[in-house]
């Protein structure tokens, strides 16, 4: 049984990833709401008590954890929610496939691998690096068997909190500027949420995977500017965009905490953020999904939503 924790956009990736693959899937959230799907279950339960989240696990064969608290709660909460997931999936004796973002990396001035030393200073890049330095050191000491997949900022069907989330594609569908973070002449790599579920249940269906650390595949970077200028032409506009600073976000901050939150990570787009996913291609045999078309696929969407 394949248990995925979230129904975010990045949990129903995994699960259509795993639909396509022909495998049972069961989908955890809060609510116990989801995919209207008869081959879908959906489960109601709150991660904060390990006991319902040991109960949700049982008979588990992979776990997929792509569940996370309100961005502003994530020190207070956050870990937590792991230490039960983590105690859940050994009892049931799962593999655990734990999707990450770049955070614990902290201002850089190289392309991304792998093996880049912790080196973050904002609060919520120290938490998401303590959190993955104990999800493997679980797995060295033989509690559970873990994979980790990081991905950058995502964009996608279905992904409306993002840097290239609603805020960034319904303005382009109008017509009308739209706001972008930090420089957006500065180069930057956006993963595409469907890739970032296919290498998720990738891993999840290869032992050479466990106990690493794997960025999942990504289109070559562009700055985000062009990234714009790519839905403009999808659209069938001109694109314009308005960077967005850090005294805007302190505005925002005054009303919207997950604005001020954002504030100590803007850094990431301020200089050039490059990932490079050479590592899991070379492996699995697995590329991005081109731009030009998961751009397309990520119009679509927001035109049906609309």
């Amino acid at each position: 049984m394949n248990i995925v924790l979230g129904t975010g956009p990045l949990g129903l990736s995994v699960m259509e990833e795993l639909l396509r693959r022909g495998e049972p899937v069961t989908m955890v959230n809060s609510s116990g709401k989801g995919p209207q799907l008869e081959v879908v279950k959906v489960i109601q339960a709150n991660l904060m008590d390990e006991g319902q989240t040991r109960q949700v696990m049982k008979g588990a064969k992979v776990i997929y954890q792509c569940a996370s608290p309100a961005y502003h709660k994530w020190d207070s909460l956050f870990g937590r929610i792991q230490d039960h997931i983590v105690n859940g999936a050994a009892a049931s004796g799962a593999k655990l496939i734990v999707a990450e973002n770049l955070y614990m990396y902290g201002p850089v001035e190289t392309v991304m691998t792998e093996n880049l030393p912790f080196a973050a200073s904002t609060k919520k890049g120290r938490v998401r690096g303590e959190m993955s330095e104990q999800l493997l050191q679980a797995h060295l000491e033989g509690k559970v068997q873990v994979a980790i997949g990081r991905g950058s900022d995502f964009f996608g069907p279905r992904v409306v909190n993002s840097s290239v989330g609603e805020r960034f594609f319904m303005p382009i569908l109008k017509g009308k500027p739209s706001s972008v973070f930090g420089d957006p002449d500065k180069k930057h790599t956006y993963t595409f949420i469907e890739d970032f579920g296919r290498a998720l249940v990738t891993l999840g269906s290869h032992e050479e995977a466990l106990g690493k650390v794997w960025h999942v595949p990504n289109a070559p970077a562009v700055t985000t500017r062009q990234f714009a200028d790519l839905v403009g032409r999808v659209v069938g506009v001109s694109s314009s965009i308005k960077p967005m600073g850090r005294m805007m976000l302190r505005i925002g901050g005054l009303f919207i905490p997950a604005a001020r939150e954002s504030i100590e990570m803007l850094y990431q787009f301020e200089e050039d953020f490059i990932v490079d996913s050479s590592k899991f291609s070379s492996q699995f045999g697995m590329t991005a999904t081109p731009l030009e078309e998961s751009i397309a696929k990520t119009v679509a969407w927001y035109r049906s939503k609309a």
